[in-house]
Order: C-alpha cells, then structure tokens, then sequence
C-alpha cells in the first residue's frame, strides 16, 4: 500500500479524549475487519516513521580484526 495516496486534512482534524468520543466514531473502527484495522495501523506507522521499502536496507557493519 501507498502512503502517498493518503493526505490528512488539518482543518478537520480534531484532539478528544477517548471519553468524549461519540457513538459514530467509536462504530466506525468496530466496523471495519482486522485486517483493515491492521493497514490503517501500518499506513499511520509509514507516514509517523518516513518509512520507504525502496530505500529502506539492512544495515552493513564492516570490522577488520587481527590475527593472532
């Protein structure tokens, strides 16, 4: 999945506390399957974290020893 097919709106975002929620917010997670619970989770963390596959490589660690 693409992250950059994704963008946020800042002007209807909004902060609550999990209290203050109402009913529609809370059945429209309920709602949707695990699976798209788990991609909107992936999805958040690529845009928090600036993750790309295609850049993204195992780190190489090279150390030179001696011989005894």
């Amino acid at each position: 999945m693409e992250k950059d097919k994704f963008r946020i709106d800042r002007n209807a975002f909004s902060v609550t506390s999990l209290e203050e929620q109402d009913e529609e917010e809370k059945n429209y997670c309920h709602n949707k399957s695990p699976h798209e619970r788990l991609e909107a989770l992936e999805i958040t963390r690529q845009i928090v974290y600036g993750y790309d596959p295609a850049t993204t490589r195992l780190q190489r660690i090279f150390e030179a020893t001696e011989r005894a």
